[in-house]
């Protein structure tokens, strides 16, 4: 569009495009003014027109003619105007605020109309500033480390260390999470800053055919936190049980009105018989169902609770529990470790960080629980990841956070080895000891009554290392006498018993209660590890609710509304549906959901996630985007990792699972109330259907909404890809740079795309 000091353009130029005519109305309003003025000369014309009226009688033009000729003129001059007005605003609606300012000189019926353009992207600025944002980017990684640190994540690890090689699986973890851990993290990051919305909006504007993805992992959040919430009120009712000066877990309880014990737990451990019996009332079988259990009522009740209130006010409440949440997990954990180093038989524990089997490395069940743990470990598929990144301010470089919780996640999983191995070495050794004190009192028994000979005697006193003394006494014993021992003992291997230890909440609520029953001052080390768990799982349960509560409130405005009603009711619920897993069977169910079925849904999840922004979107787009953002280029090898290496790889480990699972019998460990033992158990074929079911209800509209999309013609990528995308619901904040006007073309230059 040219400029009024450029020159006005000749009404005589007919075929002139509207465009060319700016001055359009100045124009118009001269020739008006011609019309109209009262001096003869003007209405015959002006003199170029009366000098080619005199050359002939053939060229002169009558007055009325003029005027005619002159009106429609003016009427052309109109049109024209109305045309170019029409296109200017048109240009105008796409420029930003800043060029706007650009046209004070324009008419008055331009201004009016710019106004309105301004006005209408100062509405859309609006719903932008509607989103909150962290405080600052330590708030921002907090809640991720946060939601990544979940208990059963960081005992799983120095467990898969133990049972697949050490160092070997170390060696896998480490090349896995640089090959598809980080990457997917960035990926999943970035995706949540670009669009700044929720999961479930993000993921339908990334890529049109890939809109179920977001309900898929707002489904597998939902039905996650319905059941792990029920974790955090195991933790409150240990908890509230740890403030006895004796916890009621360290020795079996009497019966009533007698001096004895009860004989249930006589014939198992106390931390095994308050965790089955007194906690959760287990049944012998998931078939047994009753009602919920009345003393798991309340701390489940308050577990909801807590997490309700640090996020009641939303984002900017969540951002400061999480900055006490997390220092607190950290110094508590250092507080166990410089603790468990110095119990006897944390040595031997510590001895399992040495072990390293090159074997390992061929084993492809080592390779398959590494990438597994890659996956979870960073809270990848589950929806918050995007969700927490869409608070974060865009600017930011996303790609250096994604290394800085990835190797916070790996230092935590480092530090908490030593302290889980020295536990466990103690452990190991209390029982051992308390194995060959028992054998020595039977030995000693059976040579009294005269059963065994005297050479059967053991030692009697053996305070320093009784499994040393002992197994070395009885390997001096002449082989007669060995044959005759050893039917009348039990084994006591320590590296057997240690070795023992198995996954799962057993491992927390019976292992290391155990343990800690052992520690000297007992009743507050439990509380502190207790404390612990608390902290650790309520910040996973809090950015778990948070891809449930904002995908719900990003859909539906009125749940934006009432944010502090919303998430009270919707916890309410969430509440009222928990108390099925608090029944005596409800353990079984948990297991059910934890060890089998969330696996699978979680990494079909993030395949099609990386599908939508490496295949649909353009994953070279898609960091061609983020670069100007940061004034850096992205290393080209983000685009190889994106396209190629890790569907293969995510398809890989779907594979071998789904193989693993199919040919695996599905069981559970039951708790045997007349043997006082757990028992394994097979999953009842209705309950194997259900998990099909479940599964079906996650990951099936995926695959309908491909369908749904190729049979309407939805086209696979969006839009075009000559520009940047720009998301409909969630403007950038960075789109407050003005944009300028090169002096030739005066054609509009885009800032740099927001991520």
């Amino acid at each position: 569009m040219r400029s009024a000091q450029e020159g006005r353009p000749s009404l005589g130029k007919v075929d002139a495009a509207p465009e060319s005519l700016p001055e359009a109305k100045t124009e118009a309003q001269s020739l008006q003014a011609k019309v109209s003025s009262p001096d003869p000369a003007i209405v015959r014309g002006s003199p170029s027109t009366h000098t080619q009226q005199s050359k002939g009688p053939e060229n002169r033009l009558p007055v009325p003619y003029e005027k005619q000729s002159l009106a429609s003129r003016i009427a052309e001059a109109e049109a024209w105007e109305t045309q170019a007005f029409e296109a200017e605003k048109r240009r105008s609606s796409q420029f930003r605020q800043g060029s706007i300012f650009e046209f004070e000189d324009a008419p008055v019926k331009q201004k009016s109309s710019l106004k309105k353009v301004e006005a209408s992207e100062k509405e859309k600025r609006e719903v932008v500033s509607n989103r909150p944002l962290w405080a600052n980017k330590a708030e921002y990684i907090f809640a991720l480390v946060a939601f990544s640190l979940r208990p059963v994540h960081l005992w799983r690890f120095p467990l898969l260390w133990l049972h697949n090689g050490g160092w070997s699986f170390f060696i896998i973890y480490i090349f896995l999470l640089f090959l598809m851990g980080i990457p997917l993290l960035f990926l999943e990051m970035a995706v949540g800053r670009r669009m700044r919305q929720c999961s479930i909006c993000a993921w339908s504007v990334i890529g049109p055919w890939f809109g179920s993805v977001g309900y898929s992992s707002f489904m597998v959040s939902f039905i996650t936190a319905l059941y792990l919430n029920v974790v955090n009120g195991w933790i409150l009712f240990y908890l509230g049980q740890s403030f006895q000066f004796s916890v009621p877990w360290e020795r079996c309880p009497l019966l009533k009105n007698s001096s004895g014990f009860d004989p249930e737990c006589a014939r198992t451990t106390p931390s095994m018989y308050f965790w089955y019996r007194l906690t959760l009332k287990a049944s012998d079988s998931i078939e047994d169902s009753g009602p919920p259990v009345i003393s798991l009522l309340l701390p489940l009740l308050m577990a909801w609770c807590l997490v309700g209130i640090f996020m009641i006010n939303g984002i900017k409440s969540i951002g400061k529990v999480l900055c006490v949440l997390v220092p607190l997990t950290g110094i508590i954990t250092v507080f166990l470790l410089i603790r468990s180093v110095l119990l006897s038989g944390a040595r031997y524990g510590l001895q399992r960080l040495a072990v390293m089997k090159v074997s390992a490395m061929y084993s492809i069940t080592a390779w398959i629980q590494a990438g597994i743990q890659v996956l979870f470990a960073l809270g990848l598929g589950f929806g918050p990841v995007v969700v927490y990144s869409s608070y974060m301010d865009q600017p930011s470089n996303c790609l250096s956070d994604a290394f800085v919780v990835a190797f916070i996640n790996l230092g935590c999983s480092i530090l908490a080895m030593p302290f889980i191995f020295s536990v466990l070495g103690f452990w190991a050794t209390v029982l051992i000891h308390n194995c060959i004190e028992k054998n020595a009192e039977l030995l000693l028994k059976l040579v009294l009554q005269g059963k065994l000979p005297q050479e059967a005697l053991p030692p009697l006193n053996m305070p320093d290392d009784p499994n040393v003394i002992f197994t070395s006494w009885l390997n001096n014993l002449s082989q007669p006498i060995k044959d005759l021992v050893l039917p009348h003992i039990t084994e006591c291997n320590l590296e057997k018993q240690f070795l023992k230890v198995k996954e799962g909440p057993t491992f927390a609520f019976l292992t290391f209660i155990e343990a800690m029953s052992f520690i000297s001052g007992s009743v507050f080390w439990s509380f502190l590890f207790f404390l612990l768990l608390l902290l650790l799982e309520m910040g996973f349960m809090i950015g778990l609710l948070q891809g449930v509560v904002t995908p719900l409130q990003d859909t539906f405005p009125f749940c934006k509304k009432r944010e502090k009603l919303f998430t009270a009711v919707l916890f309410g619920l969430m509440f009222l549906c928990g108390i099925f897993f608090i029944q005596p069977a409800g353990i079984y169910y948990i297991k059910l959901l934890n060890g089998y079925w969330m696996i699978l849904p979680v990494i079909v999840i993030i395949i099609f996630e990386n599908m939508a922004v490496s295949w649909a979107y353009g994953s070279r787009r898609f960091l061609a985007e983020l670069g100007p953002l940061w004034n850096r280029p992205i290393q080209p090898i983000f685009n190889c990792l994106w396209c190629c290496v890790c569907p293969f790889v995510l398809l890989v480990l779907f594979t071998i699972i789904l193989i693993f699972l199919s040919l695996k019998t599905f069981t559970y460990v039951a708790w045997d109330s007349s043997t006082s033992k757990e028992v394994p158990r097979p999953y009842p074929s209705w309950a194997l259907l259900a998990l099909i079911f479940i599964f079906l209800i996650v990951t099936l509209p995926i695959l309908i909404y491909f369908v749904y999309s190729f049979a309407h013609g939805i086209p696979f990528k969006p839009r075009s890809l000559d520009g940047p995308l720009t998301s409909s619901k969630s403007l950038s904040l960075s789109s407050k740079a003005q944009t300028k006007e090169t002096p030739q073309g005066g054609k509009e230059t885009a800032g740099p795309p927001a991520v």
